[in-house]
């Protein structure tokens, strides 16, 4: 697994034409009109990550399996979702599971309509945002009638959750994210906890995604350079791209192909690419990989995590019985031809409890059952 990430934005801006050139054979529908989409779409992408082949050829390996990229696509969100209008408010749960929100926001003219009339992604992103505050207070709203009984009764947990309840309601009701009021990582372990649990909209992670025309897909525009400054001003991140574009490239289906597209376009990656970088960064997340003759893979986890957690991904049974992990970084393991040349030249290293995974880390669990 690598991450998850919510699509979100009005309608008629991009967001089903990107979901079609990241999710390669989930083909949502798309149409110069508001609410193309009705139901949510759902897919997965493998996550390009060229030190996966490598491994997969100096290992021999019969199997190669990548991480992923989880993507729900969702009807376009319009100025009054959160009292009825329109239907992209409907799915807003599904979004809710996600762990980044990626706001696609139009940043090209034309003949396709807009629901506002005309082209501001500014504005855009500031009704969308409202829409996602609004939502977040209903959801609150439900989550402390629920809790009302139990706390006048004094119960211990429902009063901790009644209390960050507390924190982002005082926050959206001011007009602010609920970002603006998510406790410290000083904070106890419980209050986090509680503070995830509840899986607000405006406390995710977001990625502005400047969806340029296909003229503008190396130099962007004036609209896209206002939404790379307000993404600045918000600390959100960043990518610009143009999802006809990159549905272009992902008709490509040789590697090389692709990659001479994008080079003779000016680009040195593809959009898919750049937002799983941006993806990775914002949540903190590495990747460590195993390998084999039967199988490479990769694995998605936070950055800091012990070689014991690491194992645990695979396995808990791995977790639970760890002695070491046979550790050596990528780099070695490549120039080295493989895990024969870097145990030879002293490279494989044999980790404990107490080692901090790093990026690009090839590992090897030793464990009691």
């Amino acid at each position: 697994m690598g991450f998850s990430c919510g699509i979100v934005g009005l309608p008629n801006v991009g967001k089903s034409t990107l979901f079609n050139a990241l999710v390669s054979g989930e083909q949502a529908r798309v149409a110069n009109f508001a609410f193309c989409t009705i139901d949510p779409n759902l897919g997965r992408v493998a996550v390009p990550d060229a030190r996966l082949s490598r491994l997969a050829e100096m290992s021999r390996s019969e199997k190669v399996t990548p991480a992923t990229l989880e993507v729900v696509d969702i009807a376009g969100l319009v100025r009054g979702a959160s009292t009825g209008e329109g239907l992209g408010n409907r799915f807003l749960g599904q979004v809710r599971e996600a762990g980044l929100i990626l706001h696609v926001l139009r940043c090209f003219g034309g003949e396709v309509s807009h629901t506002e009339g005309e082209v501001d992604p500014l504005r855009d992103a500031e009704l969308v945002e409202t829409e996602l505050m609004l939502a977040d207070l209903e959801s609150l709203e439900r989550q402390a009638s629920g809790l009302e009984k139990r706390v006048r009764g004094g119960d211990e947990e429902a009063v901790l959750r009644m209390r960050v309840i507390d924190m982002a309601r005082g926050a959206l009701e001011a007009g602010r994210a609920a970002r603006t009021a998510a406790p410290g990582e000083s904070e106890s372990a419980e209050v986090l906890g509680a503070w995830r649990g509840l899986n607000l909209l405006t406390a995710k992670d977001c990625v502005y995604v400047a969806n340029v025309g296909e003229g503008d897909v190396v130099s962007g525009n004036e609209y896209s350079e206002g939404v790379r400054s307000r993404a600045g001003e918000c600390d959100f991140g960043f990518v610009m791209l143009s999802a006809a574009f990159e549905s272009e490239v992902s008709c490509l289906g040789d590697a090389d192909e692709r990659r001479e597209f994008l080079s003779d376009a000016g680009l040195e990656a593809s959009g898919l690419e750049r937002l799983v970088r941006e993806g990775y960064g914002r949540l903190g997340l590495i990747t460590f990989f195993t390998t084999g003759p039967k199988e490479t893979r990769a694995w998605t986890v936070v950055g800091g995590v012990l070689a014991p957690g690491a194992a645990g991904c695979i396995h808990s049974d791995m977790e639970r019985g760890f002695i070491r992990a046979e550790t050596v970084s990528f780099a070695d393991f490549a120039e080295c031809g493989g895990e024969a040349g870097a145990r030879e030249r002293g490279l494989l290293r044999h980790e404990g409890r107490d080692y901090v995974v790093c990026d690009g880390d090839v590992m090897n669990f030793r464990f009691n059952v």
